[in-house]
C-alpha cells in the first residue's frame, strides 16, 4: 500500500516511527511510500521503496529524491525522478526509457542498477566492503550525464552509451565498453577479471593497471571476439597487468605505454599510435583464439538483472496498484 507521511509535524512523524519503523529522513514535507505498482501520476515529494519490497512505475514523474530501502527493488520505465536515486545494501534500480535528473549512488552490497535506453546523472557505486553480494552497472543505449566512480562489481557500457565525464573503476570484478564513449578519462585499476574495450571512444587519457585477467583492447584478443578496435584521444598506458594483454586495430592520439605486463604485452602492426610506444611490446601470437569469457559474463550479469527485473515486476504487480 501507499503511505504518506507528513515529516513536517513533530507528532505526525512519531506516530508514523511507532507504526511504520525508521523511515528515511528529508528536509522536504512529505516522502510518499511506494509498495506495488504505479502510472503516470506526477509524486510531488520524494519517494521510498520500504526494505524488501518492489515498486513498478511506468510513466511517473518523482519530483524529488528517492531511496530504495535493503533488499528493495524499484522498476521505472518511461518515468523520471527530478532528484538523486540512492540503492541500499541488495537494492536494485532498473530503469528502462527513463530519465535520472540526479546521481544515482550504490551501497556496499547493493544489487545493481541496470539502464537501458535512459539517462542518469553521475553514478557511484561503493566499494563491496564485507557484502558477498557482486554489485553490478549496467548502461545500455544510455547517456550518463556525468562520471562514473566504481569500487566493486561488474561495470558495463554497451550499445552506444556516453559517460559525458570520466569513468573510473578500482577493485571492479570487469569493466567493459563496447560500442560506446567516455568524454573524459578512462581509468581500470585492480580489477578481478579484466577488461575489453571495444569499437568504443575515450577522448581523455586511458590507464590500465594492476588487473588480473587480462586487459584487451580492440578485437581478436583472448577476452571477447568483438568486431573492431577504438579510438584514444590521448596517452594509454597498461601496466602491471597479468593474464594477457592484447591491443589492435586501434587508434591512439598519444604514446602507449606497456610495462610490466605478464605476459609481455602484444601489440599489433595495425595500431595507429601517434605518440609511439614505450615499454616492452612482443609481436601478436600467430596462434590467438578468442575466448567466450567475456561475451559469458556479460551473459551472465544480464541474466541477473533480468531475472531480478522479473522479480521485481512480479512482486510488484502481487502487491497491488500503489495508489500514488
Amino acid at each position: 500500500m501507499r503511505r504518506t507521511v507528513t515529516l513536517a509535524a513533530a507528532t505526525a512523524a512519531a506516530v508514523t516511527a511507532a507504526v511504520l519503523g525508521a523511515a528515511p529522513s528529508a528536509s522536504a514535507g512529505l516522502t510518499t511510500y511506494c509498495v506495488g505498482t504505479g502510472g503516470a501520476v506526477t509524486v510531488p515529494n520524494d519517494l521510498y521503496v520500504p526494505p524488501g519490497e518492489s515498486c513498478a512505475l511506468t510513466g511517473t514523474i518523482i519530483t524529488g529524491n528517492v531511496a530504495v530501502a535493503a533488499g528493495a527493488n524499484l522498476v521505472v520505465d518511461g518515468g523520471r525522478v527530478d532528484g538523486l536515486v540512492e540503492v541500499a545494501s541488495d537494492g536494485y534500480l532498473d530503469a528502462r526509457n527513463s530519465t535520472v535528473r540526479g546521481d544515482v549512488v550504490v551501497a556496499s552490497g547493493g544489487y545493481g542498477v541496470y539502464l537501458q535506453d535512459s539517462d542518469s546523472g553521475s553514478v557511484t557505486v561503493r566499494a563491496k566492503g564485507s557484502s558477498t553480494i557482486n554489485t553490478f552497472l549496467f548502461a545500455d543505449a544510455s547517456t550518463i550525464t556525468g562520471s562514473v566512480n566504481a569500487a566493486a562489481g561488474d561495470v558495463r557500457l554497451d550499445r552506444g552509451t556516453t559517460v559525458t565525464g570520466s569513468l573510473s573503476t578500482n577493485g571492479s570484478y570487469y569493466t567493459d565498453l563496447h560500442d560506446s564513449f567516455v568524454d573524459g578519462a578512462l581509468s581500470v585499476l585492480n580489477s578481478g577479471a579484466g577488461s575489453v574495450v571495444c569499437g568504443s571512444a575515450v577522448a581523455g587519457r586511458s590507464t590500465f593497471s594492476g588487473n588480473v585477467g587480462g586487459v584487451q583492447v580492440g578485437p581478436n584478443g583472448t577476452l571477447d571476439s568483438c568486431a573492431s578496435g577504438g579510438y584514444f584521444g590521448a596517452d594509454v598506458s597498461v601496466t602491471n597487468t597479468t593474464g594477457g594483454v592484447t591491443i589492435e586495430d586501434n587508434i591512439i592520439n598519444g604514446a602507449l605505454t606497456v610495462q610490466r605486463n605478464t605476459p609481455t604485452a602484444q601489440v599489433a602492426a595495425n595500431n595507429r599510435i601517434r605518440g609511439g610506444v614505450v615499454g616492452d611490446p612482443a609481436a601478436p601470437s600467430a596462434q590467438r583464439r578468442a575466448a567466450a569469457a567475456a561475451a559469458d559474463r556479460d551473459a551472465k550479469a544480464q541474466d541477473r538483472a533480468d531475472r531480478r527485473h522479473t522479480a521485481a515486476v512480479d512482486e510488484a504487480e502481487a502487491a497491488g496498484a500503489a495508489r500514488l
